[in-house]
């Protein structure tokens, strides 16, 4: 091989060994902010997967696999074709985040389907908007770890913007839109599998499991909330109790290993006092039976497999990433928390700005923004930039607009952005003037 083109071909590997020797030759070991660092991920993590792993992901990775199986593609194209009534197409559009779990990312394929095969524009991307920017997974993580109110203003946010920013979008491009909609031919209505009532009560099952087992103790000790609070394990057993009659009556699953299942889980709620013990056994089990069938069950656990694969490991390297930079709540990482609060503390323009533009460029797996964004707050960003990189931060990413620009083209994609990011400093500035 000529010498020119042996560096030609070569120069970026050894660029890489040469950069990651340097890494490691000058790491700074036994320098105390790093260490505090390398101890403050490991904390993060360690409290990450013992709060919010067993009891909140995994039911949410069930409810995740069990959409993608029950809700079929050529759904979502019907209620969001040119054909559809324009109130019921925004408005599964702008829900339809919460019952997805996708990334800015994942959602670029099914954005793409029904983009190209006739959904209008407006509708489309409230539910390119929509989808990423809110979900089940989303909505009971942002709560449970930063705040019930950001949680609720995250989902209503989302919502909201999903069809004010279709209906903008639907408004500047209405001609071309018009044409398009003349030439598009309907999109065919799926076959379902079972009757809507029974999917509706199996997802209730799985819903009503995934909120009372992650019910918290209220402020006060008395009421309705701390009832609800003393039957959170009852109740949530008579979702799991319910969803296993309903397997065996819908999916045709065996009453025996049913029943096993059952008598294990009671098993070891009598002889353990923690519920999370019994909890893990009843997933153990219904996975154990459900896995490699090749029926609607086997496909509900191989998805929701998947959405773990897919997830997980990313959601975990943000966490570590978090706990290195940022460190835990009222601890400080690699990042002083002076640096934070002189970016996006308190609740400025520039703030709520910086934090919906640089969120709008990076890249949040699902649900990463969110052990992020606790680090964040921790040293010293206010509520208002907080919430603006809820709203532009898991919508948008630079992979995200590269992909939105092949399907749509360049000038929709700078109008898309540009919404989004001007919006999301608009509500982080409202947000934060009232509850900072």
């Amino acid at each position: 091989m000529p010498h020119s083109e042996f560096w030609k071909e070569n120069w970026r590997p050894l660029a890489l060994m040469i950069g990651l020797f340097l890494a490691c030759f000058y790491l700074p070991v036994g320098q105390p902010r790093f260490d505090n660092a390398v101890v403050e991920a490991l904390e993060l993590v360690k409290w990450y997967a013992q709060e919010h792993v067993i009891l909140c992901l995994i039911p949410a990775f069930l409810i995740a696999g069990a959409i993608s199986v029950f809700v079929s593609q050529g759904s979502v194209m019907k209620y969001l074709g040119p054909s559809a009534n324009k109130a019921c197409a925004y408005g599964v559009a702008s829900c339809s985040g919460t019952i997805l779990a996708v990334c800015s990312c994942t959602i670029l394929p099914l954005f793409a389907g029904i983009y190209r095969m006739g959904a209008g524009l407006g509708p489309a991307t409230a539910f390119l908007y929509a989808g990423p920017a809110i979900n089940v997974l989303a909505i009971i993580l942002t709560a449970r770890v930063l705040g019930p109110e950001l949680g609720i203003a995250r989902a209503v946010g989302a919502i909201v913007f999903s069809v004010v920013i279709g209906l903008i979008m639907h408004f500047i491009y209405r001609k071309e839109e018009q044409e398009k909609a003349i030439k598009m031919a309907q999109v065919p209505e799926p076959e379902a599998a079972r009757p809507l009532w029974q999917n509706g009560l199996y997802f209730a099952a799985l819903v009503g499991i995934l909120v009372f087992a992650n019910w918290g103790a209220p402020a006060e000790p008395t009421g309705m909330w701390q009832a609800v609070f003393a039957a959170k394990w009852p109740l949530t057993a008579l979702f799991a109790a319910g969803l296993g009659v309903m397997l065996h009556l819908w999916f045709g699953l065996a009453r025996g290993p049913l029943l096993l299942a059952f008598a294990a889980t009671t098993a070891s709620a009598l002889v353990f006092d923690e519920p999370l013990v019994p909890f893990v056994v009843g997933l153990a089990a219904l996975s154990i039976i459900i896995a490699g069938r090749e029926d609607d069950s086997g496909q509900w656990f191989s998805s929701s497999f998947g959405y773990a694969k897919q997830i997980l490991p990313l959601l975990f390297l943000g966490v570590l990433i978090a706990g290195a930079l940022l460190g835990r709540p009222g601890n400080e990482g690699l990042i002083p928390s002076a640096w934070v609060a002189a970016a996006v503390g308190g609740n400025s323009i520039l703030a709520n700005f910086a934090a919906s533009f640089a969120g709008a460029f990076m890249y949040f797996a699902t649900l990463t923004e969110v052990p992020i964004l606790q680090g964040l707050i921790g040293s010293g960003m206010g509520k208002g930039p907080a919430l603006a990189l809820l709203l532009a931060g898991p919508a948008l990413s630079l992979p995200n607009m590269l992909v939105i620009r092949s399907v749509m083209g360049t000038r929709k994609t700078v109008v898309f952005v540009a919404l989004v990011i001007v919006m999301a400093t608009l509500s982080g500035l409202i947000y934060g003037s009232l509850f900072d």
